[in-house]
């Protein structure tokens, strides 16, 4: 499996620092978080997507993906989403990112709604995802933070550009065990997000495998099934300032997913 770790964890950092980071600490590659407050956002010009493409490529360091915010299952008109996950598509195509995160947000909708909303809206990008080279990964989270809950969405849209994106943390706060996960995501898993917090009421970051989160479960799951992609490590730095710094961790947690990558194999 390749290692990589978010720039959520490390806010604004200009790329070239995030490069050296992972660079030094054995990183294979970067996902990147695409928000007007970061060096990488829908914005871009195609002369500083050309550019930021060509120092990863520099680097070889991988961009994983793009970490985006359209919420496809969220309440209102289709075309401001749609158009979203176009401009995200392009984006990732852009910087070589094999990947688009996107939310469910479904909200206070009904189940049905939400599902309804969601895989309309992926059913209609998929094809524009198809043609840049990207798969859109629906990331399990909020209306639909277990790998069930997830699946009832890609299992209706049936495309091969468009996946999912297992974030262990909330299927873990849905009560879903990492063998139900696994087994509903793994026809649709683009790649495994991995983090660690103290309790399911205590969610400021950790150190990885200072916390309660099934991680060393998940890898030896994953091993035991052949799955050879990425785990990307997600530190919420942004929305935990008072969380410690994450550049500081990143050989630990390099040491720690490799400890877990050996005793699995």
């Amino acid at each position: 499996m390749k290692l990589a770790f978010s720039t959520l964890g490390v806010p604004g950092m200009p790329l070239s620092d995030v490069v050296r980071l992972a660079t030094a600490h054995g990183y294979h590659g970067v996902e990147l978080r695409a928000h007007p407050e970061e060096p990488v956002h829908l914005g871009l010009s195609g002369a500083e997507r050309a550019d930021a493409a060509a120092e990863f490529k520099a680097s070889g360091v991988e961009v994983l993906g793009i970490a985006g915010y359209a919420r496809v299952a969220a309440p209102g008109a289709d075309e401001p989403v749609l158009a979203e996950l176009r401009a995200l598509c392009d984006l990732a195509r852009d910087l070589g990112a094999p990947y688009v995160r996107v939310f469910p947000g479904g909200g206070e909708q009904s189940p049905d709604e939400a599902d309804a909303t969601a895989v309309r809206r992926l059913g209609a990008a998929a094809e524009y995802a198809a043609d840049a080279g990207v798969r859109v990964l629906l990331e399990t989270h909020d209306s639909h933070r277990t790998g069930a809950a997830a699946t009832r969405v890609l299992g209706t849209v049936g495309h091969l550009h468009v996946g999912a994106l297992w974030d262990v943390m909330h299927t873990w706060l849905g009560g879903e065990q990492p063998s139900a996960s696994y087994a509903a995501l793994a026809p649709y898993l683009g790649y495994v997000q991995v983090k660690d917090i103290a309790s399911a009421d205590d969610t400021v970051p950790l150190a990885l495998g200072s916390g309660v989160l099934p991680l060393t479960e998940c890898v030896e799951l994953l091993s035991r099934k052949g799955w050879d992609g990425w785990l990307c490590w997600e530190y919420e730095a942004r929305w935990h300032p008072e969380a410690a710094p994450l550049p500081g961790q990143l050989a630990a947690g390099r040491a720690h997913l490799g400890q877990l990558l050996n005793e699995s194999a």
